[in-house]
């Protein structure tokens, strides 16, 4: 036996996000956002797949409330689908938009689970793109009014609110890399827009202590950790240099005031500077209450001249993989948790997504995702692990409660705990759900059980 044990007030949930499941794209009002056009752009994504259906969770919440509730999640991680409240961005409120989220966030309260709200993922109204999307400061402002009028809302009913999810993907990955909404190539507009979004959360956790609301507030940066091939320093610079575009870049302004200087000598080398203007950085330093880690996976990695962005390639050493060809990589889980407590002291983190991919269809009535509930074993482990090297761990959050809508995978990839026919919508509780529930009742598991 190896039994992993959890302390009994760290707090057990599931993540997902409103664009991947909702649904009802055209329903009470709702505007179009930047993943409703680059969904139906040709060659955008697998297959020609769109959210307008997704789960049809905008209509099914009850349903899918009473699947968490079985579970024995005590808290819920859900987006708030940003032209759904505003169809353009600004301007008038969609007032179905908002009593949608209130009929949901009150149906979750009665159930007796908490609410955690991310503001925003990933579904920009396609308004403001028409207008520079987040490259324009106007974006930013328009952000912090949203914002603003989401914590005045809720406020009593909502107690811990996200503002950005993985700004990594919002910027890099959406505007450098072109793999999701908007699609582009350029790493000087992508790295102007990675400080937008650090502004944009910063002004919105101004308005929220402004509006002198009750709870916490943080953002949710994703993460990937990067071991060194080898003890050589050209290797660990090429790691840090890695790890540092998803770390230090966007960390160091939250909680030092200002960017680390070796990735800005870095993208200077590139070609690329930053337009920070004054008063900036103190909206993007001041205080937050939790910080959300997205972690999935992480490579083996050396240094080689002029390969990709920083001279870092990933070495594959024979790991075993998911369905979405990540590596299964517990142990970066465990170091990267451990870098941040050492660069940024004992900062409350929620753990708001973790999980894996992997596409196993029902066979008489039953999902068999063994692979997946071995992965989660793996992880929590970790996060076991991190937990007791004093890393100040608030609560975990797998992703994701259903499959989904997987971005530029369209339906071709399933990460959920419960499966979804996109034919019928049924839902089918797969085994990892049901191993998910025991642990979360237990407070522990047995690592060869």
């Amino acid at each position: 036996m190896a039994i992993i044990e959890f302390p009994k007030d760290i707090r057990w949930g599931a993540a997902t996000a409103a664009y991947q499941i909702e649904g009802a794209a055209t329903k009470d009002g709702r505007g179009l956002s930047i993943w409703d056009t680059f969904s139906k752009t040709p060659g955008k994504v697998l297959n020609g797949d769109n959210g307008d259906t997704a789960c049809d969770s905008y209509h099914r919440y009850e349903e899918d409330i009473a699947l968490m509730k079985e579970l024995g999640i005590d808290i819920y991680r859900f987006s708030v689908s940003w032209p759904r409240i505003f169809p353009t961005g600004t301007g008038e409120v969609n007032q179905k938009g908002l009593q949608y989220y209130h009929d949901f966030v009150d149906a979750l309260l009665a159930n007796g689970i908490e609410p955690m709200c991310t503001l925003y993922h990933w579904d920009l109204p396609q308004a403001l793109q028409d207008k520079g999307g987040w490259e324009n400061r106007e974006t930013v402002d328009a952000f912090a009014e949203y914002a603003d009028l989401m914590f005045k809302e809720f406020d009593g009913k909502i107690k811990k609110w996200i503002t950005i999810n993985e700004p990594w993907c919002v910027s890099f990955l959406s505007n450098f890399i072109g793999l999701h909404a908007p699609g582009y190539r350029n790493l000087q507009l992508a790295t102007t827009i990675s400080h937008h979004l650090l502004l944009a959360h910063g002004k919105a956790v101004t308005k929220f202590r402004e509006s002198g609301v009750t709870g916490e507030i943080g953002y949710a940066p994703n993460l990937e950790w990067n071991e060194p091939y080898s003890n050589k320093q050209e290797d660990i610079d090429a790691c840090n240099r890695g790890m540092g575009w998803f770390i230090e870049w966007f960390f160091d302004p939250v909680y030092k005031g200002s960017y680390p200087q070796f990735m800005v000598e870095w993208f200077e080398k590139k070609g690329v500077t930053l337009s920070i203007q004054e008063g900036d950085m103190a909206f993007i330093h001041q205080p937050i209450d939790f910080v959300g880690i997205n972690y999935y996976t992480g490579s083996v990695a050396r240094y080689k001249e002029n390969h990709d962005l920083f001279d870092v390639e990933k070495v594959d050493i024979g790991y075993e993989k998911t369905d979405f060809d990540w590596n299964i990589y517990p142990e970066g889980f465990y170091k990267a948790l451990s870098k941040l407590k050492d660069q940024y002291g004992q900062i409350p983190i929620y753990i708001t997504e973790n999980g894996a991919c992997y596409n196993d269809g029902v066979e008489n009535g039953r999902v068999k995702d063994q692979r997946r509930i071995d992965y989660l074993k793996q992880h929590l482990t970790s996060l076991s692990r991190a937990i007791d090297s004093g890393v100040n761990i608030k609560g975990y959050l797998t992703w994701s409660l259903l499959d989904n809508f997987e971005w530029a995978e369209g339906y071709d990839k399933r990460f959920g705990i419960i499966h979804v026919d996109f034919n019928t919508l049924e839902r089918t509780k797969k085994d990892s759900y049901y191993w998910y529930k025991q642990t979360i009742k237990n407070g522990w598991f047995d690592m060869f059980y």
